[in-house]
This record gives C-alpha cells, structure tokens and sequence, in this order.
C-alpha cells in the first residue's frame, strides 16, 4: 500500500480520510439495498469523473482491479447459467462499484492517515483490553512488510530458476521462512532496543478497586 498511494491536489487527496473513509462505508452498505442496473451504471458514471477529478493514472486503477475483473467474469456466466443474466449484470456493477469507490479511496488517501483514523475509531474499545496504539502499530508493520516479503519471493525465485529449482516448493519456501523469521526478530530488538512499552492494556473488568 506504500506504492500504492499516488501523491495530487484535488479536493479528493484534500479530504480527511476519516470522512472518505466514512463514505466507503455508507456506500458499501447503500449498494446492497439498491437493486437497479440504470444507478448502478450511474454510480460508475460519477465515480469515472472523481477518478477523472482526481487526476489518477488508469494505469493504477487498472493494475489494482485486474485480478478482481478476472473473479467478475465467472460471477457473471454463473448467473447466466443458474439464475438470470440481469442479476449476473446488476452483481457485476455493485461489486466494480465498490472496488472502484475502495481504490478511490487507497489511491488519493496516505496509509498514515488511514492508520490514525482506525486507531483513533479503536480506542472505545479500550475498555475491552484492546491496546489501539499497538493495533495501529501492527497494522502499519503489515502494510509495510507485505511488499517487502514480496520482493524478498521474487528475488529467490528469481535465484532458484537460475538453479532450475523453480518448480519446487520447498525450495521457494524454505529460504523465504527464514528470511522472515530472521526479519521478525531483527524487528523485535529493533522495538525493544527503543524502549517500547509491551504492557496490555486492563479491561475494566480485571482492574482492582
């Protein structure tokens, strides 16, 4: 997700991500009680010209949907096949409607600021020993390691086809376990080496007096 945001002025990068995060919400729900191919390909209407506003490459957009768009197809023939081509098409728009509104949001939107807005929406919980700040801190270690580990598979597979190995698993797997596991515990002495604080935060219910 690091690569992932694409850096502009409009008045949609300039948005709080908590609002526009918001507004993936309600209309992920609304999309689901509206049952009407016109607004749906309404909806595609008016999202093309945010893109358009936007100033986003279709590029992005395009690499972002194209495994997506390889799952609609057969969602669609299935219809086809077992219940009616107008539902196939009508499920076909509400799903690009949402995966275009979420890559919307991913392209114009910085992690950091997504993060900071789950964290602050995580602290009612608090109370149920839900510690926000290391959700946070966790879910940013993901967005971060993701495409690290990713290049970490491309390299050794890369390495292992020069070997002729490339068709074994085992051979993929191994050295990138290791890696990983070697890059888990450079993190943790990483975090301690900086003083972190590893203690859980106390449900209400467990406090004394």
């Amino acid at each position: 997700m690091l690569s992932l945001y694409v850096p502009g002025g409009s008045f949609i990068h300039r948005a709080p991500a908590a609002v526009k995060l918001l507004i993936l919400l309600i209309g992920s729900a609304a999309l689901f009680m509206v049952s009407s191919i016109p607004v749906h390909a309404a909806e595609l209407v008016l999202i093309a010209g945010l893109f358009h506003a936007a100033r986003l490459p279709w590029r992005d957009t395009v690499r972002q949907l194209r495994t997506a768009m390889i799952l609609l197809i057969p969602i669609f023939l299935f219809h086809v096949f077992i219940t009616d081509w107008v539902l196939g098409l009508e499920t076909v728009l509400r799903i690009l409607v949402l995966l275009l509104l979420a890559v919307l949001v991913t392209l114009t939107t910085k992690p950091t600021e997504m993060i900071d807005v789950l964290e602050a929406a995580a602290r009612p919980l608090r109370h149920v020993g839900v510690n926000p700040s290391k959700a946070s801190m966790m879910l940013s270690m993901v967005i971060r390691f993701i495409p690290m580990m990713m290049r970490e598979a491309q390299e050794i597979l890369e390495a292992q086809r020069a070997r002729g190995l490339d068709r074994n698993a085992i051979a993929l797997l191994m050295p990138l376990l290791i890696k990983t596991l070697k890059m888990a515990d450079d993190l943790s002495e990483a975090i301690e080496a900086r003083g972190y604080d590893p203690e859980p935060v106390v449900p209400v219910w467990r406090k004394k007096g």
